[in-house]
């Protein structure tokens, strides 16, 4: 049983926080809620069904809604263009708002929390006359980023019939609702948000806008399930192999971490395939090699040497969290960019997935975790982040928020 300790003088208040089905933006919320949980503050937390358990073990209530957004199950669901994302993420919302205001009718909360695809949860803090705080589980846009970035990369996109009438679709939503902001303003530029990464995971950070956002570096310990794994006895070397949730069906990848690393001697592997591959695919397993559909990825890395990882933000923040050196084998979305960034700190290697050989993983591990300057460099960066606050800090900026008398 878990011993709940009261650690603050604010008045307790109902605190809502709203999320997608999606363990990339959860996890990283669980240990803020649980720390306001055990400050005493009622916290409703609206997500789909699949979460509800691991939300209710922080000690905050589920509030259970509908979602049409593909699931880990469904991988290929989300399309393979941006468009196809943002049509989604849209399309949700605009479902998901009438459920979820039924759902807090009669109960509106003092102060609203929201993951960063949660649209409604803004429309709803707008309409309730709240405040609301972004939680970011990713990186942040920096004064120049739509400039250097954003434009770029939407210019073809806002000139096509979809791009125009998704655009047009949200505008009309948002007026809807009283809510007269730019798409992209709405999505991308909250008025607070509390930054859910290590600074040393930001570029430009020296650019991002410090009364806006707030790093507070990792939040462990909000784990529905963290489960426990020790280093055998036999094991000089732990590896972990993680490609997180979602892009893991790579049974042809997975085959060359077992061909590099299987019976290496002194190494102990621990490799992680998700839902999608069948450990038969990976043919005769060696017996230095551990196969699992998921792993306690915290409770391996407190252990581990070493971590091959897809490079996303969970996966970056608790390798660094752990000062494990990376090799990063990059899959999509904001895992490539992410990749650069933990090289650039001297605590990582990006591989691309298409250069990726049992020679070149074998070579780039034993590389990092003989270089004490990389372990010198984890070393501080975690010390760095330790000294970001994590949940607890993120409670403290929550509380700042919360409307007084």
């Amino acid at each position: 049983m878990r011993t709940v300790v009261l650690m603050t003088t604010t008045p307790r208040a109902h605190i809502a926080m709203f999320s997608i089905a999606a363990h990339g933006h959860v996890n990283p919320s669980l240990g803020v809620i649980r720390e306001l949980v055990d400050r005493g503050h009622r916290v409703s937390y609206a997500i789909p069904a699949a979460f509800a358990d691991k939300v209710a073990a922080t000690g905050a209530t589920p509030v259970v809604y509908g979602s049409t957004l593909p699931t880990d199950d469904d991988p290929d669901g989300w399309g393979s263009e941006l468009i196809d994302h943002l049509e989604l993420f849209l399309g949700d919302a605009v479902q998901a708002l009438p459920q979820l205001a039924a759902a807090f009718d009669g109960d509106r909360p003092d102060l609203v929390l929201h993951d960063i695809t949660s649209y409604p949860a803004r429309v709803l803090a707008h309409t309730w006359g709240v405040p609301a705080l972004s939680l970011w589980p990713n990186l942040v846009p920096w004064e120049g980023y739509e400039e250097e970035v954003a434009a770029p990369m939407y210019a073809e996109l806002k000139d096509s019939p979809r791009g125009k009438a998704y655009y047009a679709r949200f505008e009309e939503w948002l007026g809807a609702h009283g809510v007269d902001t730019h798409p992209d303003a709405f999505v991308g530029r909250p008025r607070r948000g509390i930054v859910l990464i290590p600074q040393a995971l930001q570029p430009h950070a020296d650019r991002v806008d410090a009364s806006v956002f707030t790093f507070v570096g990792s939040c462990l310990g909000g784990e529905s399930d963290p489960g426990e794994w020790r280093r055998p006895a036999t094991a000089d070397k732990v590896l972990l192999v993680s490609l997180g949730s979602t892009f893991t069906k790579q049974p042809a990848f997975y085959r060359d971490c077992v061909e590099a690393f299987g019976g290496l001697d002194g190494w102990h592997v621990v490799l992680q395939i998700g839902r999608f591959v069948d450990p038969a695919e990976l043919g005769e397993i060696p017996d230095n090699v551990e196969v699992h559909p998921w792993v306690p990825q915290q409770a391996v890395l407190r252990e581990a040497d070493a971590f091959v990882t897809h490079a996303g933000a969970g996966g970056s923040r608790e390798g660094l969290a752990t000062a494990t050196p990376m090799v990063a084998v990059p899959q999509a979305a904001d895992q490539f960019g992410n990749a650069d960034m933990l090289q650039s700190l001297g605590v990582a290697r990006h591989l691309p997935m298409e250069e990726v050989t049992p020679e070149r993983l074998r070579e780039a591990v034993l590389t990092l975790v003989a270089d004490p300057e990389v372990a010198r460099r984890a070393w501080e960066i975690q010390e760095r982040m330790a000294r970001e606050g994590g949940a607890p800090r993120a409670a403290d900026l929550i509380e700042e928020e919360l409307p007084r008398g």
